[in-house]
């Protein structure tokens, strides 16, 4: 079985030699380097060595960050997976690495197997997440989902049949005054009821009246 040619960025010295030790005893895992900063992890790492997954930390010392080295590392390296390996579990953080390219986000403070667990996953083409930064990804998320469904769109046609409903035009003369048949306005409505998830008309007019559509 092919070894998992790993690499480590992390600034902070104890942990960056207690990962590094971990991985190194571990069999099936190769480590090809380990370094404080992406600058410096470049200087010893040719860019020929295999490199098949690269754990990296976001605030590192020198002139780059690891969410600014990302790309450039995968450019150097043929495009490993990267997991941020981070401290921060803010939304804004999470998100960028995420939109820089970063495959994974995982917390400093999970256990040895956890991140084992994470490279593994990850080097075999799927994606990891601790839990508590998954549930900040689903929390994004939902609420756009809610809104979207609070506030269904509907077509300026349909926005105009029912504002004729509002008024108290029948069909006939909602067709009429919109100079379209009778058939085409109860079509519209069906579709009205269903983006709205209604079954009749004073559901709808409610809806208008209420500002909800």
């Amino acid at each position: 079985m092919k070894n998992i040619h790993l690499g480590i960025i992390e600034d902070e010295p104890v942990l960056r030699k207690n990962i590094a030790q971990f991985f190194s005893d571990l069999p099936g895992f190769e480590l090809q380097g380990s370094s404080d900063s992406v600058e410096r992890f470049m200087e010893l790492v040719p860019a020929a060595t295999p490199l098949d997954v690269l754990l990296l930390d976001i605030n590192l010392p020198g002139g780059m960050s690891g969410l600014e080295g990302i790309n450039i590392l995968k450019e150097r390296y043929k495009k490993p997976d990267i997991i941020m390996w981070s401290s921060y579990e803010d939304p804004d953080k999470i998100f960028r690495a995420l939109q820089s390219g970063a495959d994974s986000y995982l917390i400093k403070r999970e256990p040895l197997i956890t991140i084992k667990e994470a490279v593994q996953i990850v080097y075999n083409g799927g994606a990891f997440m601790s839990p508590s930064i998954a549930r900040k990804v689903v929390d994004y998320f939902v609420p756009q989902r809610r809104e979207a469904s609070d506030n269904p769109v509907l077509t300026e046609r349909q926005l105009q049949i029912v504002d004729g409903l509002v008024n108290g035009l029948s069909y006939k003369m909602v067709a009429a005054d919109l100079d379209i048949s009778v058939e085409t306005v109860r079509d519209h409505i069906k579709k009205i009821y269903k983006r709205l998830h209604v079954n009749n008309k004073a559901e709808v007019i409610r809806k208008r009246m209420n500002g909800e559509i």
